[in-house]
């Protein structure tokens, strides 16, 4: 197992939320939610799309991003926030196993304050004139890549 988490800012759809859950038991990550999230946790979708995998994920929620970043500092450890906005990207990024990989709403992403904070801001390239991928699809890249530098090689 890993140290390394992905946080979820304020999720938006459950459906995505529980496959991310279900991604994080398979792979042994831990995931912190940072709420308020935009569904009930215990909405019947997340627990769909996680299936009896979610009693196997190491899982933290947060009230608010305040709560969060006052746990995070307390750890030491680094944040990466995957965002369109970014310039690096994710495949050239050099991950640390302690990371917290810091993903935002589906709708909005994170706000200005949050995206300061981050110690690195990582993208995945997308063709001209698309938006985004989804939420899911995104943890499961870049999850993929940084366990592949911290842990699988």
């Amino acid at each position: 197992m890993t140290s390394l988490r992905i946080a979820l800012y304020q999720p938006d759809i459950p459906g995505n939320t529980g496959t991310i859950l279900r991604l994080a038991a398979c792979l042994g990550l831990g995931v912190d939610i940072i709420e308020p999230a935009g569904f009930d946790i215990s909405d019947r979708n997340l627990k769909r799309a996680g299936m009896d995998y979610l009693s196997a994920v190491a899982l933290a929620r947060h009230v608010n991003w305040e709560r969060f970043e006052t746990w995070r500092a307390a750890t030491g450890r680094r944040l990466v926030l995957a965002s369109t906005k970014a310039a690096e990207r994710y495949t050239d990024f050099a991950f640390r196993e302690d990371d917290i990989l810091l993903f935002g709403r589906e709708s909005a992403g994170v706000p200005d304050h949050v995206h300061e904070t981050a110690d690195g801001r990582i993208l995945i390239p997308m063709l001209e004139g698309q938006r985004s991928i989804n939420l899911a699809m995104s943890v499961a890249m870049i999850s993929g890549e940084a366990l592949r530098q911290t842990t699988w090689s």
